[in-house]
Parts: structure tokens; C-alpha cells; sequence
């Protein structure tokens, strides 16, 4: 199963439509992660004319993002690999204690919210933050993440330079 992952797309200031790279990224996805601060549920219905999406709410995510389906947190069963998401994870010091703590039986937490992209492993989970594709702050470049999933084990995650 392929996965890309999305998070903090800010439209309609950042994304006013999905850039060329990103849906380069997007072709041929099995679903689709956006990890919030989507900021216009038109992004998602976007997405979803590539694949599956599954959305969390960000702290810059209004009502219409949360009815459009994106709640705080989600678990996931992708291909028997246990996910989790949130936008926020919180402080650096201490994260993949406290996203253990919070999501006891995830394999994998995707969480976005710093634009800084990260694959980090530590208390007996991964987490992976894709970065922004479009708003990429003190970043070299904006950046979206690629999952392989096989067997219920996380084969590759790769961050993908996409500007």
C-alpha cells in the first residue's frame, strides 16, 4: 500500500490548487493522510479525487474542516499497520514518550503542525511528520511524505522534496 502523507497546506493563502509536484506525488496513492491545518475543506475533496483521504483537524481547521469528517485524533488499520494522527504532537523534548502514552497501540503516529518534517523512532513507536509542501517556513523545501506499507509493517517512509 502506498501512502502519501500531507499535513499543514494552509489554503487558500498557500495552496490555491494542488502543485504539480505534489500531484505527481499524489497519482497512484492508496490513500491519502492529511495531518491538518487544511484550513478549506476543498483541499480535501481535492485530494479525493486521487484517493482515499483520511484528515485531522489543526488549530487553524474551522468547523467546515472537522464536518467535513477530520476530528482531532484517528486510528487507523492501513494494510494491518496500526496508525494514529494528530496535528499537534506537542513540545520536541519527550515526543515519542508522549505519543506512546496517547496512542498505546499505534505502530505509527503522523502528526504535523512544526512544518519541519521528521522520522523518529523511539518508546517503542514511530513518528513521522511530512513537513509542508507549501508553506515550508525556515525549510530548504516544501515537502510531502511517502509510505510503502506491506505485510502490516512499514516497508520505506521517505520525505519527498516537492518545491
Amino acid at each position: 500500500m502506498r501512502v502519501v502523507v500531507l499535513a499543514d497546506t494552509h489554503a487558500p493563502r498557500r495552496w490555491t490548487t494542488c502543485p504539480p509536484r505534489v500531484a505527481d506525488e499524489l497519482r497512484g496513492a492508496d490513500v491519502i493522510l492529511h495531518a491538518g491545518d487544511v484550513c478549506v475543506p476543498s483541499v480535501l475533496d481535492e485530494l479525493a479525487g486521487f484517493a482515499p483521504v483520511h484528515a485531522v483537524a489543526g488549530n487553524n481547521d474551522g468547523p467546515d474542516v472537522l464536518a467535513w469528517g477530520a476530528p482531532e485524533t484517528l486510528d487507523l488499520d492501513l494494510a494491518g499497520l496500526r496508525v494514529a494522527m494528530i496535528h499537534d504532537s506537542g513540545p520536541k523534548d519527550g515526543r515519542t514518550a508522549r505519543m506512546r502514552r496517547l496512542f498505546p497501540e499505534a505502530d505509527l503516529v503522523v502528526f504535523g503542525h512544526s512544518h519541519i518534517p521528521l522520522d523518529e523512532t523511539g518508546h517503542g513507536v514511530r513518528i513521522f511528520n511530512p513537513g509542508s509542501p507549501t508553506d515550508r517556513r525556515r525549510q530548504p523545501h516544501g515537502t510531502v511524505g511517502v509510505l510503502e506499507i506491506a505485510g502490516g509493517e512499514l516497508a520505506s517512509a521517505r520525505i519527498v522534496q516537492v518545491t
